[in-house]
């Protein structure tokens, strides 16, 4: 039989045409969380929970267990997705998914989002329990369990934040790898490692065009804020104060943290009240502001036309103080000093920068070295021409980030010792290179909160008076004192922490009265991170507060002759009084 012509086949539809026959348009609907990153999330929020340094309230609580349990998410999805390449792994999953009944299926997921909102309340009640205890010790008020509870929503909030960020960056990844296939034709890996790079590339470049435009802002902030007076700040009419009217340095010119320098310290008249003979002299004090002029050098030069017009070079005792990066100077230090030595002293102090330490010390460091180093320089030089037996004894002090730049102007112990009669250095930075080296090195078998280096021969770390007189050996002059308390975050910050465990995290806690700091892989970082915020907000002798303890440290490093123990218990009585 004849066979019949098969019947024409229909032409082919374009596929985007079959899709759309094919049934209704699918709506891209934003992916669920992963149950593995949800899990690590949950675990890394609550061990965000543990006791730090310094107590912290339920809004700071909330940013470090968000942005940890971020980071924890991404672990647990980054481990999935190396598991998924795992044999043993994917069997493992395959027989677990054929012995869960099918019925308990739909449960599992919401039984897991309960179980991580359960964990995380659990946490938050014991967190604030382990926060009263810390608070307790301190002499704070305690936080309530209520209050604390208000971390959990926004902590859920800031992860969620991170975490969809992330996923917005996958994204444009993946659209960039689909393109580079499709157009270019380039294999999949190589449009995968290009697609990552291209992308990554582009975040940061936006990333650090939005911080240029942050600190310009900031900095335009904080430079306004720079002619803003404290409260209080009168312009000084004694002669030996820089800005007053004998000054050739301009009042207005100094800034808001240099004018309440000069403008402040005790008088003639309470010094002398407080020293032994009845006789005292009119404390110089001399600043230079970022208005002043231009560059540090030039600050310098003209910081040392004033210490030669108010006659600095005649005192017993001149101190170059490095600023923090607003232009602070610790007044009780410098106050105390005076008191020491009845206001036969001078102090000179620049000012580098309009932002706050803790942000200037993120993102511009090393203005604060260079402007220590200029002063120090202009100092010495002058210094240089003097008579070795008319020179006063030069001393050097910095706080925090004033540290890292007043020890940045020394390359090392040796040369500090040579080139000074002393220095006080209170809150070191871990970043400061001679204290850590010191710390580093220090005596075996001495715990590095409150390390020993060489018999205390040379140099000291105390974070109270008992410290500063330990070991009972003899301590050579000239002196080096490092003031640092055992919860002070600036001093035991570091991205090492992030990775590793260091020393002092693994040594028996300083107070037993408070709950232990245990070091966990990120969290601890972050935890830290934010302790250095909360740094100055605990009473004086915890965290980063060194006013008390400036007496002791003046007298453990330039006594005058003849010093005694009643004549330090005069001096802090008119200190607190």
């Amino acid at each position: 039989m004849p066979q019949r012509p098969a019947p024409p086949r229909p032409a082919a539809r374009p596929l985007a045409l079959a899709g759309r026959a094919a049934g209704p348009t699918r709506r891209r609907r934003l992916r669920p969380a992963h149950p593995g990153g949800l899990v690590l999330g949950a675990v890394f929020a609550t061990v965000a929970m543990t006791p730090s340094l310094l107590p912290r309230d339920w809004l700071y609580q909330a940013l470090v267990s968000g942005i940890s349990g971020a980071l924890g998410y991404g672990v647990g999805v980054a481990l999935a997705w190396v598991l998924r390449h795992v044999p043993a792994w994917r069997r493992l999953l395959v027989t677990a998914r054929r012995r869960v009944p099918p019925r308990v299926v739909p449960w599992l997921w919401p039984a897991l989002v309960a179980g991580v909102g359960l964990a995380l309340v659990v946490m938050l009640v014991v967190g604030a329990r382990w926060q009263r205890g810390m608070t307790t010790a301190l002499g704070m008020p305690p936080p309530s369990t209520a209050d604390w509870l208000r971390a959990g929503p926004l902590l859920v909030l800031v992860a969620a934040a991170f975490v969809l960020a992330a996923r917005c960056v996958g994204w444009a990844a993946r659209h960039v790898d689909r393109l580079l296939e499709r157009w270019w034709r380039w294999p999949h890996a190589v449009a995968t490692v290009v697609a990552v790079a291209v992308v990554l590339g582009g975040v940061v470049l936006v990333d650090d065009a939005l911080l240029r435009r942050a600190l310009a802002a900031a900095d335009g902030a904080f430079a306004a804020r720079n002619d803003d007076d404290h409260p209080g700040v009168v312009r000084p009419q004694a002669a030996e104060r820089s800005g007053s009217p004998a000054s050739d340095v301009p009042w207005e010119s100094l800034g808001r943290e240099g004018r309440r320098f000069v403008a402040g310290g005790p008088t003639a008249d309470e010094l002398r009240a407080v020293t032994a003979d009845g006789t005292a002299a009119t404390p110089v004090r001399v600043y230079a502001g970022i208005e002043t002029a231009g560059t540090a050098r030039e600050r310098a030069a003209i910081a040392v036309d004033e210490l030669v017009r108010t006659g600095a070079f005649e005192r017993s005792v001149l101190l170059v103080a490095t600023a923090t990066g607003s232009g602070w100077v610790n007044g009780s230090a410098v106050d105390a000093l005076e008191l020491v030595h009845g206001g036969d002293t001078a102090t000179v102090a620049t000012q580098y920068s309009y932002l706050p330490s803790w942000l200037s010390f993120l993102v511009d460091r090393e203005r604060a070295a260079q402007e220590a180093r200029a002063l120090t320089a202009a100092v010495e030089a002058h210094l240089a021409t003097l008579p070795a037996d008319e020179r006063p004894r030069l001393l050097a002090y910095g706080e925090s980030l004033g540290s890292y730049g007043s020890e940045a102007a020394f390359g090392s112990l040796a040369d500090v010792r040579t080139r000074t009669g002393g220095v006080l250095w209170a809150g070191p930075p871990d970043a400061n290179r001679v204290w850590h080296a010191l710390v580093e090195r220090r005596d075996p078998g001495t715990p590095q909160r409150s390390p020993v280096y060489a018999d205390g021969l040379l140099v000291r770390f105390a974070g109270d008076a008992a410290q500063i007189a330990a070991p009972p050996t003899p301590w050579e002059p000239p002196r080096a004192l490092y003031l640092q308390h055992a919860d002070d975050p600036v001093v035991w910050w570091s991205p090492d922490l992030l990775l590793s465990e260091p020393d002092w995290l693994r040594e028996p806690p300083a107070d037993r009265d408070r709950p232990a700091v245990r070091w966990f892989p990120v969290v601890t970082f972050w935890q830290l991170t934010f302790d250095l915020l909360n740094a100055k907000s605990v009473p004086d002798g915890h965290g980063h507060n060194y006013d008390a303890l400036a007496l002791d440290g003046w007298v453990a490093v330039a006594p005058p002759d003849g010093w005694t123990t009643a004549d330090t218990a005069r001096v802090r009585a008119a200190l607190e009084g």
